[in-house]
């Protein structure tokens, strides 16, 4: 049954990525120590990585994000989803934006809509029966959540205190949501929460 799951890596004081992100420093200043575990993890971290990649049938992202990686310094075939050689088999990507591309260095991989809900519905359709990965940046993110279209929270949690960036949860007020802890991993770079999403009855 396909779950949606939001997953990302977040430092202990909340941030997703580091100040001044641009298409050349796409983690912002600082952030590449919130994906340590990705790139210089255990064996445990790597199973972790390597279970998701497995489970996801399609994603969803933002639009920020998708600049960042479909830039010339972006995914190649050394690196791509998952943190996987593109040579793999990839899922395909719901990008939301309202101002489409008009072309992307990195194929036809990618598909373009207008809101996280449509995001969803159709990253659902053909996800065939596997996940649904929402894996950011922070604001889609937390929209996914916010509008309760997430079942699973997953969270990777880095041993760094960012102090400035790009926050996963808003300064202002937002919606709440009930989380119930269903796995936690914990290794040297990071710990690896999962959270079932409460949905309101």
């Amino acid at each position: 049954m396909t779950q949606v799951v939001v997953d990302i890596s977040v430092s202990v004081d909340g941030y997703v990525a580091g100040p001044n992100v641009a298409l050349d420093n796409g983690l912002g200043d600082g952030g590449e120590a919130v994906h340590n575990w990705v790139f210089h993890g255990t064996d445990a971290d790597r199973a972790v990585l390597d279970a998701a990649f497995e489970e996801t049938g399609a994603v969803v992202q933002g639009r920020t994000l998708f600049d960042i990686i479909d830039a010339p310094g972006g995914w190649s075939d050394e690196m791509g989803y998952g943190a996987k050689p593109t040579g793999e088999v990839n899922p395909p990507i719901f990008v939301v934006t309202h101002t489409p591309p008009d072309k992307t260095r990195l194929g036809d991989r990618f598909r373009f809509v207008g809101s996280p809900t449509e995001a969803v519905k159709r990253a659902k359709e053909v996800a065939g029966g596997k996940d649904v990965v929402v894996m950011g940046g922070g604001q889609i993110c937390h929209a996914v959540l916010a509008e309760g279209l997430a079942d699973v929270l997953r969270l990777h949690v880095a041993n760094v205190v960012l102090g400035d960036g790009t926050r996963l949860f808003p300064a202002e007020p937002s919606a709440a949501s009930g989380l119930e802890l269903v796995q936690a991993v914990s290794t040297p770079s990071a710990q690896h929460l999962t959270y079932r999403v409460q949905k309101e009855k």
